[in-house]
């Protein structure tokens, strides 16, 4: 992510050990959505000086990226149950993680792959702040995209930072 640049705003708060990890124990999604909760919780009480952001790791469940998916929905009721819309805001990564209207080993794809599945809640304030101070922020996302179809599969691969392609589409063909 901050090698490649592809948020330019991570390699700020990472510098200044603003990112708080969590890993989760959980190995259902209502033991997830708890720990969620408690995160986001933590992150609200915190000073954003101390703590601007969190990832919150679940490597024990969710795998199925379809799943995790859907868990984002329970994410955004929790999120407005504590009141926090607006506050803050939860990003998706998975490591099966696939946008609309690409094939699942398409490289665009991994932008938003991660070796777990993760949570990454974010203060709106420091969005807005960012994106104010980043000319052409809503390029981002195409940027990245154009940054990851020039490294290509075999360019990620050489990285050693996650699976080129996807790994049920990898054991089928084995």
């Amino acid at each position: 992510m901050i090698g490649l640049n592809l948020c330019p705003f991570a390699k700020s708060v990472h510098v200044k050990g603003q990112v708080h990890y969590a890993v989760s124990d959980a190995r259902y999604a209502d033991e997830l959505l708890a720990d969620l909760v408690q995160q986001l919780q933590a992150l609200q009480a915190s000073a954003s000086a101390a703590r601007d952001t969190t990832l919150l790791m679940a490597p024990y469940c969710l795998d199925d990226f379809l799943d995790f998916n859907d868990f984002l929905g329970q994410a955004d009721k929790a999120l407005s149950r504590l009141g926090l819309d607006g506050v803050l805001q939860i990003a998706s990564l998975h490591p099966r993680y696939q946008f609309a209207g690409t094939e699942v080993d398409d490289v665009s794809n991994f932008t938003n792959r991660s070796p777990y599945p993760t949570l990454h809640l974010l203060r709106e304030q420091s969005i807005d702040r960012a994106v104010a101070a980043f000319p052409n922020a809503e390029a981002i996302f195409e940027v990245n995209m154009d940054t990851m179809e020039r490294l290509g599969a075999a360019g990620w691969a050489d990285l050693n930072v996650g699976a080129s392609v996807d790994p049920e589409k990898s054991e089928a063909s084995e």
